[in-house]
């Protein structure tokens, strides 16, 4: 029985844009498979990070700037890399990006020493944010049918979602079994795999015009971006009141209200602003940020809590993690198909927060010596499923309705919403955690240094504070959205112009 909801969706007009519609399931593998390259790349070097030190024989400050230098490069480029897709084409895009953090991989692989590693991670984020907008885009305007635009965006939301902790496993399983350099290495596998089926498959973009790249709001938005997240990540080293910390917060607010400024006055500008003020876009976006921010507790805090408190391995640690990728899987999958079109989006995201913040919750019970099936495993099946839920929705939504000149730059703000909500969450999250660690210790000291236990229950300490943190985040993440987003069902966007094959 169709819903009202349901007839509120209208397939667009066939205009013969179809994109590669033919072997569009084929084209879905190909850019899951990139997709998962890049996400896999936020979290597979984290586990490998301590044998890449002892090798190459860098210090624990310099540590950080392995991935803080992948995270710069990739969120401050990410809208300029969307919006080149958009005007010299996807596909191609979608190649020079494959190509290029292929080579990256190969020589952070092969690297000799700390400053030639962190060079091949700034270009693996260069390359990065040409290559996730395009594959996010790519999907956009090659699946115009409502039901099947729902079953391959629930597809891509679980590789999105599911990759970082895919990353600790393979992250875990490369670096025992092998080397830490094949943490790099195994990028090449995955880029040849989509490379072929990128040259095969993707038709070829036709462009009637081509207008001016926004070279002001490229340069306004980019130090924006590059400012907000490196002075987050500075925060986690140096607090919150260092004045470089300060600077940069400060600066990249300025410079992203003079892009807002910007936008606003430019013939071609780099982010249409009806790209972000319609408000199931707006809201898509606030639900992967949101998200970004909270899914940083459970992976960091947890890997961290199995690995020095329950003596997990590395590989342990990641086969942990399973059942919330399988939930995550289940949901993504099913949801935007047969609950989103039943109950609307705003229902189905707002569900999603409230269940993760329930899987939150219930991690705050851990202690020094509990156990993983009583006091994990429910947390992490409710986290899968919650965060299917939400980013699914969020996927389909966030470029729902976009002209095909702006599938690009809509994708791109997906990645970047992402991007720095994982930066905030990084700083402010780690930060709270030091402080409630140092602040047990300190209540609990009878004179002298504090004992085994004292320092184990601190650490505990600062891991359920964080969970607490995370909860209290997606709660107000459901409240913000079911205000914001309405709750008619995502219309699709239009195909764009291609050579036939």
């Amino acid at each position: 029985m169709t819903t009202a909801l349901e007839k509120e969706v209208a397939a667009p007009a066939s205009t013969g844009r179809r994109g590669s519609h033919a072997m569009r399931w084929w084209v879905l593998a190909v850019l899951g498979v990139a997709q998962l390259m890049v996400v896999l790349d936020a979290t597979v070097v984290n586990i490998a990070l301590p044998h890449a030190q002892a090798d190459l024989g860098f210090s624990n400050g310099d540590r950080q700037w392995v991935v803080t230098g992948y995270a710069l490069a990739f969120g401050s480029l990410l809208l300029l890399g969307g919006r080149l897709s958009d005007l010299f084409g996807r596909r191609t895009t979608f190649i020079v990006g494959l190509i290029g953090f292929a080579v990256a991989s190969a020589i952070g692989g092969a690297a000799a020493n700390f400053d030639m590693l962190v060079a091949s991670r700034v270009a693996q984020g260069v390359f990065a944010a040409l290559l996730a907008p395009a594959a996010l885009s790519l999907l956009t305007v090659t699946f115009t049918e409502p039901s099947e635009r729902a079953k391959a965006f629930g597809i891509f939301g679980a590789i999105a979602g599911a990759g970082g902790a895919l990353g600790l496993l393979l992250g875990g399983a490369l670096t025992e079994w092998a080397s830490w350099r094949w943490v790099m290495y195994v990028n090449l596998v995955f880029a040849a795999i989509a490379l072929v089926g990128a040259v095969l498959l993707l038709a070829k973009h036709t462009a009637t015009q081509r207008p001016k790249l926004d070279l002001p709001g490229t340069l306004a938005v980019s130090a924006s971006l590059f400012a907000i997240v490196y002075g987050f990540s500075h925060a986690e080293s140096d607090g919150w009141s260092n004045g470089v910390t300060l600077a940069f917060l400060i600066g990249g607010a300025v410079l992203l209200a003079v892009f807002v400024l910007i936008e606003q006055r430019v013939a071609h500008p780099l982010l249409p602003l009806r790209v972000v003020l319609d408000r199931t876009r707006g809201a898509s976006y606030l639900v992967v940020f949101t998200t970004g921010i909270g899914m940083f507790a459970m992976f960091l805090f947890l890997t961290y809590y199995m690995q020095q408190q329950m003596g997990f391995s590395p590989i342990r640690t990641g086969l942990a993690f399973l059942p919330m990728v399988a939930g995550m899987v289940a949901s993504s999958t099913t949801v935007p198909a047969l609950v989103v079109p039943r109950v609307g989006p705003k229902a189905t995201a707002v569900f999603g927060f409230v269940l993760a913040a329930v899987g939150m919750v219930l991690l705050t019970r851990i202690g020094v010596d509990t156990g993983y099936a009583s006091h994990i495993l429910p947390s992490l099946i409710l986290m899968g499923l919650g965060l299917g839920f939400a980013l699914s929705t969020a996927f389909t939504g966030a470029t729902s309705g976009v002209h095909h000149t702006d599938a690009g730059v809509a994708s791109a703000m997906v990645n970047t919403s992402q991007q720095v909500g994982g930066s905030i969450g990084t700083a402010l999250l780690s930060t709270l955690a030091a402080t409630a660690a140092s602040n047990y210790v300190t209540d609990h000291l009878s004179g002298g240094a504090p004992s085994p236990l004292v320092l184990a229950e601190a650490a505990v300490k600062s891991y359920t504070t964080t969970f607490w943190w995370a909860a209290i985040i997606f709660a107000v993440g459901a409240v913000v959205v079911g205000f914001i987003m309405p709750n008619n069902v995502p219309v699709p966007a239009e195909g764009e112009p291609v050579l036939a094959h």
